[in-house]
């Protein structure tokens, strides 16, 4: 049944599509990185985003790091992950079919699952608060936690300074010509290896900032926490056109604002919010599989 919220209550919801937005945009372009290079869809990209929540919270539960020093810790290690991942279980079978790069990318996600269920246990964690982040700000009639206004705005920082790295530096430019062409990027005294593995770094430590806001927002974590997040990122990957960073964002965009404005106008459907998603992502393939900035598979000349 249609509900019309008030004023604040439809503020309230617009600022956590925002900010969800920004959460999903993060993650998503480090699936777009790496489907753009190696034609990879890295289904373990959503337990990068558990594993840092488990290296937050050990670290801040173990040593009584500070916030910042915790978030710290995660990133590294996640990061490090992510190469030892590209370089463990890709890299061998990089010239494989594409069937078999899959699955590894599958089994690599069901191994690092279960390894955080044997090593983290299955028992929910919660991470403790930041007050920095969840303090309430009051603006009139709406309230805001500080994390849905902070959220934003360096997600915004951080995608200005990914473009200008793409392509402005060298390494951008790498990463550009082995995505056209990997044989002749060779040719031209490109390390393709070097290249790869920045772009899994750089992916993973996207999905870390990702996951340490999403753990801020959601604190309750377990070793599925990555599982629906990351199909929900890699939705938007695909609805903005896989392979472009700016389609990434816009498909994480029109991802967040869907979810949070069918919750809002529809609450009765809150339980099925999560199903919308892949009803996006079926009508996308269906109707403009190349997503809403992909490129089109071949051009017809006259």
């Amino acid at each position: 049944m249609l509900s019309i919220p008030r004023f604040d209550q439809f503020i309230q919801a617009f600022s956590n599509a925002v900010s969800l937005s920004s959460i999903y945009a993060l993650i998503a372009i480090g699936y777009t990185m790496v489907y753009g290079i190696l034609r990879l869809i890295n289904f373990a990209h959503g337990d990068m985003m558990m594993m840092t929540m488990y290296f937050a919270f050990y670290s801040a539960s173990l040593f009584f790091a500070p916030w910042y020093v915790v978030f710290l810790i995660a990133i590294v290690g996640v990061v490090l992950l992510g190469i030892s991942v590209e370089r463990i279980v890709y890299r061998p079978i990089r010239s494989a079919p594409r069937a078999s790069l899959l699955i590894s990318a599958i089994g690599t996600s069901y191994l690092l699952q279960n390894l955080a269920t044997v090593v983290f246990s299955g028992i929910p964690k919660t991470f403790p608060v930041v007050p920095l982040f969840q303090d309430v700000l009051t603006i009139g009639t709406v309230k805001l936690q500080r994390l849905t206004i902070i959220v934003p705005l360096l997600t915004v920082v951080i995608v200005i300074g990914l473009l200008n790295l793409v392509h402005k530096t060298k390494t951008g430019m790498g990463m550009r010509a082995i995505s056209v062409d990997v044989s002749t990027s060779k040719l031209m005294g490109i390390n393709v290896n070097k290249i790869i593995s920045a772009t899994f770094a750089i992916g993973s430590a996207l999905a870390a900032i990702g996951a340490l806001f999403w753990m801020l927002k959601f604190p309750k974590m377990d070793p599925y926490v990555g599982v629906i997040p990351g199909f929900k990122c890699f939705i938007a990957a695909v609805l903005g056109g896989i392979g472009n960073i700016k389609g990434a964002v816009l498909g994480a965009t029109v991802l967040a604002f869907i979810e949070i404005m069918i919750i809002i106008f529809f609450p009765t459907l809150i339980n099925f919010k999560d199903a919308f998603a892949f009803i996006i992502l079926i009508l996308m393939l269906l109707f403009k599989p190349s997503g809403l900035l992909g490129e089109t598979g071949t051009t017809e000349k006259a």
